[in-house]
C-alpha cells in the first residue's frame, strides 16, 4: 500500500512538473505589420544587379520561453502572394508555375523541430522544417529572440538554394539567395 501511494505522489509530482513547464512557454502571435521577411538575390541578366524582395501575410504561432528552450514551438507562414520586389511584372512572373507557382502553393511555411542555446546573450540555433512550393527542406541558423512585456521579436538570416525547392529554371538568377527576418510576435 505504501509503495502504491508513493508511485502516485511521484506520477503528481511529474503531471506537475510537467504542467509547470508548458505553462511558463508563453504564447505569441506574429504580427505583420512590423515583421520582415526579406529576400536578396543576384541576376546576371546584362549586368550584376542585388534584387531585393519582401513578403508579406505572416501567420502563425509561437511558443517561446528561453529557461525552456524544448518547449519552443514554432509554426509560421507568409502568403506567397504578397510578392514584392518593387518590379510589378518581375514579381508577377515570380508568381508564375515555374517560380513560386502561387496559384497551386499560396504559402511558404516554417516550422521548428529544435532550438537550443548559443554562447550569446539572446541567441539561439534554430533547426526548421522550411516548406516552399509543396518541397520541404531542413535548415538550421542562428537567430536572436528578446522578450519583453507582451511583445517577443525574432531575427535571423539564412542561406538557401532556390534549386532545392525547384523554385526557378537554371538561368542568370543566382541559385543561392538570402532570406531576413525580423518578426513581430505579440502575446496572446
Amino acid at each position: 500500500m505504501k509503495t502504491s501511494a508513493n508511485v502516485s505522489r511521484i506520477w503528481l509530482l511529474c503531471l506537475l512538473a510537467i504542467c509547470s513547464i508548458t505553462a511558463q512557454a508563453q504564447q505569441y502571435t506574429p504580427v505583420d505589420q512590423g515583421s520582415k521577411v526579406q529576400f536578396t538575390i543576384i541576376n546576371h541578366l546584362i549586368f550584376t544587379s542585388t534584387v531585393n524582395g519582401y513578403f508579406k501575410g505572416l501567420r502563425g504561432s509561437i511558443r517561446f520561453d528561453p529557461a525552456n528552450l524544448k518547449s519552443t514551438a514554432i509554426d509560421a507562414t507568409v502568403d506567397v502572394n504578397t510578392i514584392s520586389t518593387g518590379i510589378g511584372k518581375r514579381d508577377r512572373d515570380l508568381l508564375e508555375e515555374k517560380y513560386f507557382n502561387a496559384a497551386k502553393f499560396p504559402v511558404m511555411r516554417i516550422v521548428a523541430t529544435s532550438v537550443t542555446a548559443t554562447d550569446k546573450p539572446s541567441t539561439y540555433q534554430l533547426t526548421a522544417a522550411l516548406t516552399i512550393k509543396g518541397i520541404t527542406r531542413t535548415i538550421a541558423f542562428p537567430f536572436t529572440a528578446v522578450v519583453s512585456s507582451g511583445a517577443l521579436q525574432l531575427a535571423g538570416k539564412f542561406t538557401i538554394n532556390r534549386r532545392d525547392f525547384q523554385v526557378g529554371p537554371d538561368n542568370a538568377i543566382d541559385d543561392k539567395l538570402t532570406v531576413t527576418l525580423n518578426v513581430q510576435a505579440k502575446k496572446q
